[in-house]
């Protein structure tokens, strides 16, 4: 989709990247940072490399703890127990039912208020995941194409999506402060080298350097996370046709890209989860264009996959 040049990210990168921040910071209030000098003539490129690993695969893994509780918070969703009515007895029988045959756990199911169409997965295991729509989901879909998305969801969980991404997440953001710090500290070298040639500790100029490096190295690093959300939107959608039907789940495409004119009302943080994105740069587009989506699902190379096929999200399983 064509817009403005806006990174709208994840609820688990933000919270990610919010954690490496702060562990970040508290590693420079304590002295961490000073450590990883040896002498303050040469870096101490082990430590610094354990150190960014366990900053970077923290935050990763912390956010993805997090991801349901926030899910829930920034959403307003509300998690389904005794249903009270025929839409919320079919939408959990619907679900257990996909679950069953996707081969995963029963997921809570959440509905929140939103007069968008959109539904999101979320959870840090596949047996106790968090599948949530919106009230203009259920209201404006045809309940056919409700199951697709649902499908769709479930196929998420079931293929790993939640903790290949986290593993991802952690590796690139590993890579983002163990560079950052690498360069910045080669750049403070060349800046404060004395005129008697003595070697100084790290200054000021190592200190912005890296900040300003390590927001540069994690743009780029999102490019990665982004390429890998739309692929695994293109999996998730042959999961759904292989649960509910490729007829059923290109129709539920087409009737949002009916919508794709409007701006998603999903939190920002949220929308790389949902079963539509928001206006994005291609390149940071955590989904596909629908038109591409529906071209795909209903190619020939699709078409030879077949209908009658095991599902999609079992066949993939990815723990």
């Amino acid at each position: 989709m064509k817009g403005k040049f806006i990174s709208r990210i994840a609820l688990f990168v933000l919270t990610n990247l919010a954690v490496v921040a702060m562990l970040a910071i508290l590693a420079q209030v304590f002295g961490l940072e000073r450590f990883l000098v040896q002498q303050g003539v040469r870096i101490n490129l082990p430590g610094l490399l354990v150190t960014a690993a366990l900053i970077g695969f923290g935050g990763s893994l912390i956010s993805l703890l997090l991801s349901k509780t926030m899910a829930k918070w920034s959403t307003g969703a509300q998690v389904l127990g005794v249903p009270r009515n025929a839409e919320e007895t079919w939408l959990l029988q619907t679900v257990a039912r996909l679950a069953r045959e996707a081969g995963i756990g029963m997921p809570e199911v959440a509905v929140y208020d939103s007069p968008e169409m959109n539904a999101f997965a979320t959870g840090a295991r596949r047996d106790k995941a968090l599948v949530a729509v919106s009230t203009g989901l259920l209201r404006n879909m045809p309940q056919k194409e409700v199951e697709a998305v649902l499908g769709h969801e479930i196929a998420h969980v079931a293929n790993g999506d939640m903790v290949t991404l986290t593993l991802l997440q952690g590796v690139l953001n590993t890579f983002v402060i163990f560079l950052s710090r690498v360069v910045g500290f080669l750049i403070d070298r060349f800046l404060s080298r004395s005129e008697d040639g003595e070697e100084r500790g790290p200054g000021i100029a190592y200190f912005v350097s890296s900040i300003i490096l390590q927001i540069v190295f994690g743009i780029l690093a999102s490019l990665i996370v982004a390429w890998f959300s739309r692929r695994r939107e293109f999996r998730a959608d042959d999961g759904g046709a292989e649960l509910v039907g490729k007829q059923p789940m290109a129709g539920a495409l087409n009737t949002l890209r009916m919508q794709q004119g409007e701006p998603s009302l999903l939190p920002t943080s949220m929308q790389a989860f949902g079963i539509r994105g928001g206006r994005m740069v291609a390149l940071f587009s955590s989904h596909p264009p629908l038109e591409d989506r529906i071209e795909r699902l209903l190619s020939a190379e699709g078409s030879a996959r077949g209908e009658h096929q095991k599902p999609y999200a079992r066949r993939s399983r990815v723990v």
